[in-house]
């Protein structure tokens, strides 16, 4: 028999800025015991609304759980209805579904007839793919459909946004960049436009699985298979967190700072109760204060370098708070059964080795990694495009033009594919992108050329920041100059 289910509610009622609307009450069965989710919730969360920190084992017996929960890593892989290796981040809850964990190699599904009906198929021609939606994406889609361009959007969320719908610190800049408005509220206005859009269609809980020779484009939903022909392709990616090498790395309760984003900011469930943040850029002192605006008490913030590494003004709004920043800190290890219980940090030399003595233990029940992304570059290399490893940019990106193109004609990135930046950027770099792939298929639009080269100036305005000269740096390595490449 299962062990029972502890009446835990995880659930956020409220907060200081978001208000959860969610959806009717659903109810579903986790390994044979009756289980309350909400409409709109993903399967992961619903389960971790319930307590259930537990999605799967390894085949040695040691327990995994939610870490990026964005479809980028296998810690969420559970069974459902009986299909194995099912990425529940990105699975609706649905009315009498059933859910079980996976120990090791999941079972093969036993086939009981075969099926003589073939998949439905069906094939598109566009003039412009893109391929993620997210802030990139979705600005992308907007400014080629003003220009007339049939456009096709490619999801394998069930909602648009990507990050975006996750962020609820206010952006700065101008009113035309969203200046004051909160992430999610960007991602609200930009997702309405787009499916409000007669010129774009888009495919939700849809992968693109290969690029081939033959120039098709293969795309997969649940019950549906899409071949692709298009003039133009944005790849809008995006990125994955990186993981930190310590042990008890994998107990559940170690997670990707943007993992917890999600759970928290995007779902209204509080990852934990204490929580130590790893990494004081941008990220980790922001994910700081949206665990306190959630109610989550921060033990501390580590950092390995002198210094912090994000903007002086989101330090010191947890610095308010009374959460100490240690600096020339990293993590030594993680200890805990089916859930993290502590974690012992240590101060570094100047080699950033462990300094002996130093060790100092808290208790907390969630270790957040805000350690930096990687740029999501797997179709781009399966494509063939040329590729080089830049540290800067967060480690293996495209070359490119300032025009956002690849050295494959008509192949086009923005966001965090290209080299990891702000979703500013990746706005902008998007109607770049888009304004190149107009100019592909409509060749000399002088109203897109001009409105282009007005992007380019703003974009390198906005980068002139010394905290980005780091980035401006990265980006000299791969910026292909005009007349080299594409």
């Amino acid at each position: 028999m299962p062990r029972a289910i502890k009446k835990i509610d995880r659930r956020i009622w409220h907060h200081p800025i978001l208000e959860f609307k969610r959806g009717r009450k659903i109810k579903f069965y986790f390994e044979n015991q009756e289980v309350e989710g909400y409409e709109g919730e993903s399967v992961a969360i619903a389960l971790y609304a319930n307590g259930i920190d537990v999605l799967s084992w390894t085949p040695e017996g040691r327990p995994r759980g939610a870490f990026c929960m964005i479809g980028k890593c296998s810690s969420c892989f559970m069974i459902v209805d009986g299909i194995p290796n099912v990425r529940t981040c990105r699975e609706p809850v649905r009315e009498g579904m059933h859910i079980s964990r996976q120990r090791g190699l999941p079972p093969i599904p036993e086939i009981k007839k075969r099926r003589e009906e073939k998949v439905e198929e069906e094939i598109i021609e566009t003039d412009f793919l893109i391929i993620g939606g997210g802030p990139a994406g979705l600005s992308a889609a907007l400014k080629a459909a003003e220009y007339g361009l049939r456009v096709i959007l490619v999801e394998d969320h069930f909602k648009l946004g990507g990050q975006l719908v996750k962020q609820t610190h206010k952006f700065f800049g101008s009113k035309e960049l969203f200046g004051g408005l909160r992430g999610f509220q960007i991602a609200e206005t930009l997702a309405k436009k787009v499916m409000e859009n007669k010129n774009i269609r888009v495919l939700l809980e849809t992968t693109a699985y290969g690029i081939f020779r033959d120039g098709w484009i293969g795309l997969a939903s649940k019950n549906k298979h899409y071949k692709v022909r298009a003039k133009t392709i944005l790849f809008a990616t995006g990125a994955y967190e990186n993981y930190l090498a310590f042990p008890g790395n994998d107990l559940p309760g170690v997670m990707g700072a943007g993992g917890a984003q999600t759970i928290m900011n995007e779902y209204g469930v509080k990852p934990g109760n204490n929580a130590l943040v790893v990494g004081a850029g941008n990220v980790g002192l922001i994910i700081a204060y949206q665990l306190l605006q959630a109610g989550v008490n921060v033990k501390a913030i580590v950092e390995i370098m002198p210094q912090i590494g994000g903007w002086a003004v989101h330090a010191a709004k947890v610095r308010r708070y009374g959460v100490p920043i240690y600096t020339q800190h990293t993590i030594k290890r993680v200890w805990g059964e089916e859930r993290v219980e502590g974690a012992t940090i240590v101060k570094v030399d100047k080699k950033f080795q462990p300094i002996p003595g130093t060790e100092k233990d808290i208790e907390c029940d969630l270790v957040l990694l805000a350690v930096g992304l990687t740029p999501d570059v797997s179709l781009l290399k399966q494509m063939g495009a040329k590729m080089a490893w830049v540290p800067e940019l967060g480690g293996l990106v495209a070359y490119r033009t300032k025009y956002m193109e690849t050295t494959i004609p008509g192949v086009f990135i923005a966001g965090d594919v290209k080299g990891i930046e702000e979703a500013t950027v990746a706005m902008i770099e998007g109607q770049i992108a888009a304004l190149s792939a107009v100019l592909r298929v409509k060749k000399n639009d002088q109203k897109a050329i001009e409105e282009r080269e007005k992007l380019v100036r703003i974009l390198e305005e906005y980068r002139q920041s010394p905290l980005l000269a780091r980035v401006r740096e990265g980006i000299k390595k791969v910026l292909i100059k005009e007349g080299e490449g594409a």
